[in-house]
């Protein structure tokens, strides 16, 4: 039985992607290896967001040819496959830096990996390149999703008609395409009856979600929101990432009057200041986001919100970067996601004058994260002594320990058998850090 093992970069539609190119190969008949020493086919699921993600890849490629060779002296053949956003961006270098890979595929061409892998089986030689936006979707093709997990991924729009100046999302995801509604529900059916509690719902703009149901008519994310609300079995609703001049009010509605849907939100914003929010191209002000955070927050007042933030962007002054202080302290947010800005090939921000050095950008990072971790701590000390309900999803650091999420998406560590995996569990709060809580299972 042949083995494979994907390694998997970047954002939770790269998590999804994997899962579904798992359920392609299983459909071939392969098996998962526990590593890549053991796997006759490994796979680098990747990521081209910052820079240092490309040049990761490339990294762990050099010492996946090593391991090739070592196998190869123990009459043992290794396939080595590059698929994700590096591919679709990266091509040629990929070509040129790493000529032994043997396939690489776009982040919308991997469906067609079937054939790729029988085409290797007829010759090997030149790397197999396939870049190409297709026509039809990718979902079309693929097998049965076969994840089976408490917390489950489920794609629902892809791509992105933003064109942010900074991102590279539009190129290498293309525009924006939403799957069918019923498409989406007999996913999320699948999903459930495989043991998800929890469905997440994944698009690079996710809450621009426009997909058709069975009448042709195009639905909103409200909508669908909805009809997945009715699926028996299913406890928790999320949904990220979402674009704020988005965010309908048809969609905040959801946050007051379903449940299921839990009180935390991946909202981001990048920065506070409007002059640098136009450089971005981002079509909302500071203003408007904050007037969508109190229409959210009136919606439901228990709602947490986490954000992302590009620091040092072309042309950022320390007016611009207290404008963003500013507005993390309005909002307070219970966690966020910040990076110093990375130029990356091909964006227009890339080409702006006004770039920033290294040295400030790092600076003003420092202040910025350790502004947001006194957020997100304070948040978590004050869930010390709740009771709280936990969906655990994995394994803990140690043994007869397994971790789990809360609604606000924090990490809990809990002393439990496996027995309570990918199950949710009302746990009273012990401890808390920055990035993790510890807790007890009540009752025991």
């Amino acid at each position: 039985m042949k083995k494979y093992y994907i390694k998997t970069f970047g954002c939770q539609m790269n998590v999804y992607d994997s899962q579904r190119i798992a359920s392609i190969l299983e459909h071939l008949g392969l098996k998962a290896a526990s590593s890549p020493r053991a796997a006759d086919l490994i796979i680098l699921n990747t990521c081209h967001i910052r820079e240092k993600a490309a040049e990761k890849v490339f990294s762990d490629l050099g010492r996946l040819e090593l391991l090739r060779q070592e196998r190869l002296e123990k009459g043992l053949s290794t396939i080595i496959g590059v698929v994700g956003c590096v591919v679709q961006a990266e091509d040629e270098q990929i070509a040129k830096r790493a000529p032994y890979v043997d396939f690489a595929l776009g982040p919308l061409a991997y469906h067609r990996l079937p054939e790729v892998l029988a085409k290797l089986g007829r010759t090997r030689g030149e790397t197999i390149i396939d870049t190409e936006f297709p026509v039809e979707s990718k979902f079309d093709f693929l097998p049965p999703n076969n994840t089976s997990s408490g917390c489950a991924f489920l794609a629902v729009q892809e791509g992105c008609n933003n064109f942010c100046t900074y991102c590279v999302v539009p190129y290498t995801r293309g525009i924006e395409t939403s799957r069918p509604v019923e498409d989406v529900l007999c996913e999320a059916r699948g999903l459930v009856a495989r043991g998800a509690v929890e469905l997440n719902l994944l698009g690079q703009n996710v809450n621009s979600y426009h997909g058709k149901d069975s009448s042709g008519k195009e639905r909103s994310l409200a909508y669908l929101l909805n009809k997945l609300n009715e699926i028996d079995g299913l406890k928790r609703l999320r949904y990220t990432t979402s674009y704020p001049a988005d965010m309908a009010d048809e969609l905040i509605a959801c946050h007051k009057n379903i449940s299921k849907l839990m009180p935390y939100l991946h909202l981001p914003v990048q920065s506070g200041s409007d002059k640098i929010l136009k450089a971005m191209n981002r079509r909302h002000t500071a203003g408007q986001y904050l007037e969508i955070i109190a229409k959210l927050r009136e919606a439901n007042p228990l709602l947490g919100f986490s954000s992302d933030f590009i620091v040092g962007f072309p042309g950022e002054t320390d007016a611009d970067f207290e404008a963003t202080l500013d507005l993390v302290k309005k909002v307070g947010f219970i966690q966020a996601f910040s990076f110093k800005y990375s130029r990356r090939p091909g964006t227009p921000a890339a080409l702006m004058p006004g770039q920033i050095e290294e040295k400030v950008k790092k600076q003003r990072l420092d202040i910025l994260q350790n502004l947001l971790f006194s957020g997100q701590l304070n948040f978590n000390k004050e869930t010390v002594g709740k009771i709280v309900p936990v969906l655990f999803e994995t394994g803990g650091r140690h043994a007869g320990q397994l971790t789990g999420r809360t609604p606000y998406m924090q990490n809990l560590h809990a002393e439990l058998g496996r027995e309570y995996l990918n199950k949710i569990v009302n746990v009273r709060v012990t401890g808390a850090t920055v990035n993790s809580l510890t807790g007890q299972k009540e009752g025991k």
